[in-house]
């Protein structure tokens, strides 16, 4: 067994010297060889780089809604064509908040949310196109927002009515500058607010930021700025808890504090991340599989070409097959020695696109986010090398049922 192990060991080295003495004997044709697989690799390791890094970029933008936890709300998030059947839904109400506040059983916590934009201004500076955020204390936990400085509300602030906030790092940036902001009142539209924390950064959302925000007391925002608006309602599952089970739940207390009749469609949406994640593979689905299909195309050119000159290279060595024989060489030996110098031509050729599709994704990163993790990097060499394998199993297989004799004579 051991000696059987060797003498294949060495009949696979011998193949690698051979493929590469050749291929160095052949430099510019094993280059020229090359460029068809170079195309593929870079079209298709830049589109999964640009599919990774949309990816990425698209579950790090929702993930502060939480894959646990839904909305209730007046509207879906997405709309389908029968509009008309949303714009006259009732609003969402805070009666409608108590009633899932206080009989649901699989929620860890509820938040009633709302929203309103007015002008805020801290002495000379005014600041337009804010967002103003209604929540209360369980808001932190359905959501990843937090104080990174200061408190965030409490129950007491939200029974009270207090006129505080929290706001986001836009907010203190161009109203406040080096100053510290907490403690300190600013106006929002024509009333004094006191400043009482400063929230952690939270980054973008689809090019908006989710810093130039402040947040209130819900119901200092009702009371303050109106109650005839909507709420949407965050509810997260407990743990353990499915979220279609949680739907379900949310589902049966929204028709009856609706007082919906059995018959009756809903007249309200439970939103969850998956919607968007749908809706994202949707828009994005057509464009990566056309993306995939013109890589896939160049690999195919490329392993043709592969082909063809490897079968130009068994021709012009046939003399040197009918040698190999008649010293001894078996078929298998033949056979492998051509595949290896096909699988080396396209490694090389995948490797080179792989450096290619690197710097390009280092330029394209400036317009679009794009990721190369490790598995993509080995995956785009070990696939160069199975094209190798599958163009040029024929040529080596002709070389390896070539006739020591006849190919003897060839010369």
């Amino acid at each position: 067994m051991a000696k059987k192990l060797t003498t294949i060991s060495h009949a696979l080295a011998e193949g690698f010297v051979i493929a590469n003495r050749a291929l160095l004997a052949n430099k510019t044709r094993a280059a020229l060889t090359t460029l068809g697989i170079i195309i593929g690799v870079v079209t298709v390791t830049l589109m999964l780089t640009i599919i990774q890094g949309l990816n990425a970029s698209f579950a790090k933008q929702i993930s502060f809604l939480g894959s646990n936890t839904v909305y209730v709300d007046q509207y879906p998030w997405i709309w389908d064509d029968e509009w008309w059947k949303y714009i006259n839904r009732p609003k969402v109400t805070i009666e409608n908040y108590q009633d899932i506040l206080n009989r649901s059983d699989l929620s860890a916590a509820v938040a009633p949310l709302t929203g309103t934009s007015r002008p805020i201004a801290y002495r000379d500076k005014t600041l337009t196109g804010v967002q103003i955020m209604g929540a209360t204390p369980s808001f932190i936990d359905v959501s990843s927002t937090v104080p990174e400085f200061g408190r965030f509300i409490n129950d007491s602030d939200n029974r009270s009515s207090r006129r505080i906030c929290v706001i986001g790092q836009d907010v203190q940036n161009e109203l406040f500058g080096p100053l510290d902001p907490i403690g300190r009142d600013i106006r929002v539209g024509h009333y004094q607010f006191r400043v009482v924390g400063i929230l952690e950064k939270q980054g973008s959302t689809f090019g908006m930021s989710r810093d130039n925000t402040i947040i209130i007391p819900t119901f200092t925002l009702l009371n303050t700025f109106g109650r005839n608006r909507s709420l949407q309602i965050a509810v997260k599952a407990k743990d353990g808890v499915e979220i279609d089970a949680l739907v379900d739940e949310l589902t049966g207390i929204m028709r009856t504090s609706k007082n919906l009749k059995p018959q009756d469609d809903d007249n309200f949406s439970i939103n969850r991340q998956a919607a968007l994640q749908n809706l994202y593979k949707t828009m994005t689905g057509g464009v990566y599989a056309a993306g995939l299909i013109i890589g896939g195309i160049s690999l195919l050119v490329g392993g043709i070409g592969i082909m063809n000159i490897m079968l130009v290279s068994v021709t012009e060595r046939t003399w040197e097959i009918g040698m190999r024989k008649a010293i001894g060489a078996k078929t298998s030996h033949i056979l492998w020695q051509f595949l290896v110098e096909a699988m080396m031509i396209c490694v090389l050729g995948g490797v080179v696109g792989l450096g290619l599709a690197y710097l390009g994704s280092l330029a394209i990163n400036n317009v679009l986010p794009t990721s190369l993790p490790l598995w993509l990097a080995g995956m785009a060499v070990l696939f160069s090398a199975g094209v190798g394998i599958v163009f040029g199993i024929f040529p080596a297989a002709k070389a390896a049922r070539l006739d020591p004799i006849s190919a003897l004579r060839a010369q």
